[in-house]
């Protein structure tokens, strides 16, 4: 496959940018944040580049979904769709591993078949398989399938919940979150959570989750009661996307309009918000550079955007991407790996802007 590498830019200093490839400029009403931040860049922001990482079986398209970086075995977690594969890949050398034995399908940009999701946990990852409504458990050292239960309705997203060493896989179909519990490697349905006008989305934090509905509120739930706690106003028309700044207690809204944007996560107050491509689904958080990487799917822009103190929002640059790339995962080496559904690859782009705290 041809190397095709894709500049990361300012947007001031981009010559000859088609249309498709600017972020939107158009400002959404204020909100108790005060004026959004129109994204721009400064002119001297430094350039970075990205490259291209085809996965297998990828020449027709891949129904991407959700992307993870895996801590505990150093690489980018890749459900890849109707391949009937997991991509495992080394960020330090874009070397690659498939982990087999999910449905399978051909033809497909569309997230309907095989993995789109998966979580970790000590020695385990976690994932869904949406052609065999099942949620299965990989051992991390075989990159073997362990165990797996059947699944009540179709799903979109699963994490472990480590406070309760629970399994949570969110199922907006019957607008709910499904829970099992783990008896060695075999999950065991526990309870249903209703979210009436979502799931969409989850990240968890310690004793609680967060998960948006799909029209402009976000909900906190604990993991130990699976009660709902709070519900706030998030500020999207389309609520997507979810990311955590855990040590800063700030959770990061992904609007499909095309904005981001910041709430305090212990009182839901708004505390900055940005505009950019349309389109925004997945989003993620790198903390140590405190930079947030927003997708915009309809642009085919790709956008880091810099979190000061007080979650205080600056575009740093932007990078061509892909129409429909719509998701994201950032590692531990400061590169963000976003998706390419069309032409069944992800996209690595390096961030070379300084840490924003």
């Amino acid at each position: 496959m041809r190397n095709v590498l894709f500049a990361l830019c300012a947007v001031a200093s981009c010559k000859g940018a088609s249309r498709s490839s600017e972020p939107a400029t158009t400002t959404p009403p204020a909100t108790e944040a005060g004026t959004p931040t129109v994204a721009t860049a400064s002119a001297d922001a430094a350039t970075s580049t990205a490259t291209p990482v085809a996965i297998p079986g990828g020449e027709h398209g891949i129904g991407f979904d959700d992307l993870r970086f895996a801590r505990g075995i150093g690489r980018v977690v890749a459900p890849a769709g109707g391949t009937g594969t997991i991509a495992l890949i080394d960020p330090a050398t874009r070397a690659l591993t498939t982990i087999a034995g999910f449905g399978a399908t051909t033809g497909t940009t569309g997230h309907e078949d095989g993995s789109t999701s998966a979580d970790e946990s000590a020695g385990h990852l976690y994932a869904i398989d949406r052609t065999k409504l099942e949620v299965v458990l990989i051992d991390e050292k075989t990159a073997k399938i362990v165990g797996s239960a059947k699944l009540a309705s179709s799903p979109d997203y699963v994490r472990w919940v480590e406070a309760t060493h629970e399994l949570w896989v969110t199922q907006p179909d019957e607008y709910r979150i499904e829970v099992f519990t783990l008896t060695g490697t075999t999950p065991k349905h526990a309870a249903f959570i209703a979210v009436t006008g979502g799931p969409e989305s989850l990240v968890i934090d310690g004793k609680r989750a967060f998960t948006h509905l799909w029209k402009g509120t976000t909900v906190v739930l604990d993991v130990t009661t699976r009660k709902q706690t709070a519900s706030w106003p998030n500020g999207c028309t389309g609520s997507r996307g979810i990311a955590l700044d855990g040590a800063h207690n700030i959770l990061f809204v992904g609007c499909g309009e095309g904005r981001a944007v910041a709430l305090d996560a212990s009182s839901g107050k708004q505390l900055d918000v940005i505009v950019v491509g349309a389109g925004v689904d997945i989003i993620d958080f790198n903390p140590k550079l405190s930079h947030l990487y927003v997708p915009s799917a309809k642009t085919a822009t790709f956008s880091i955007i810099g979190v000061a103190a007080g979650g205080k929002f600056s575009l740093l640059g932007t990078a061509e991407a892909a129409l429909g790339a719509h998701c994201v995962t950032a590692d531990d080496r400061n590169h963000a790996w976003v998706c390419d559904p069309k032409a069944g690859r992800l996209l690595e782009i390096e961030d070379t802007y300084p840490a924003s705290l």
